[in-house]
């Protein structure tokens, strides 16, 4: 994969979205700020059922990064996702969503702008944590702190990567994944150009089909699938 195509790919996680077709520079929304929230009270309830227009996606949140994790389900419990979009598909890497301005967009239009008045929440990068096909992870614009959108999200579906192209990623990076690790990126499959530059805080414990059948649909020049696939989310013991 060449450098350009990387780029092109990674501008579409901004929260402020860019088409991979007229890469460019953004400029960082006004009054956006980062706020170093404190992770909330244990909870019990950390799965999260997403229903689709094309199926039930079930995800567990991981207690490893709990600012990400508390966020989500206070947005859950709050209702925002409930009726949004997942407005941006594209096979072999992600399905993305979250974006506020998606609930009454019309078809055709360009999304991924929403949720920049909202603070950002601070990176929680672990090493643990890989791209692997099913993981949930948070959206960001280009700020050099590296924090997350509050609101924006994307599912991997990603494609096997072969040892040779993982040796790689591994001297890019600066280091090595374990052989399980290795294992999963080689059998399952994931998006590995992406450890350590986005947080992941989930995974699909349920409906990874339905992942790969969004992330099949066809797509305008924006990425942005040509039905629209609303979502409703709902917090599950």
């Amino acid at each position: 994969m060449s450098h350009l195509r990387l780029l092109a790919m990674l501008s579409l996680f901004s929260a402020f979205a860019i088409p991979a077709a007229k890469a460019q520079v953004s400029k960082p929304a006004k009054n956006t700020k980062t706020v170093a929230a404190k992770p909330g009270k244990p909870v019990d309830q950390r799965r999260v059922k997403i229903t689709t227009d094309s199926g039930i996606i079930i995800v567990k949140l991981y207690d490893s990064t709990p600012l990400h994790r508390d966020n989500f389900l206070k947005l859950v419990k709050q209702g925002l996702y409930d009726s949004l979009l997942f407005h941006r598909i594209i096979p072999e890497f992600m399905i993305q969503g979250g974006d506020p301005m998606s609930k009454n967009a019309t078809q055709g239009a360009m999304l991924g702008m929403g949720g920049a008045e909202m603070a950002r929440i601070p990176s929680e990068f672990k090493r643990s944590l890989i791209h692997k096909k099913g993981a949930l992870a948070a959206a960001r614009d280009g700020n050099p702190e590296k924090a997350s959108s509050a609101c924006q999200f994307y599912i991997v579906q990603g494609k096997k990567i072969p040892l040779t192209e993982i040796a790689m990623y591994e001297q890019n990076k600066g280091f090595t994944y374990t052989v399980e690790q290795k294992n999963i990126y080689q059998n399952l499959g994931g998006t590995p150009m992406l450890d350590m530059e986005y947080t992941v805080f989930g995974e699909v414990v349920s409906g990874l089909e339905v992942v790969d059948k969004i992330a099949k649909l066809s797509r305008d020049g924006n990425n942005r699938p040509n039905i629209d696939i609303r979502m409703k989310m709902e917090i599950i013991k």
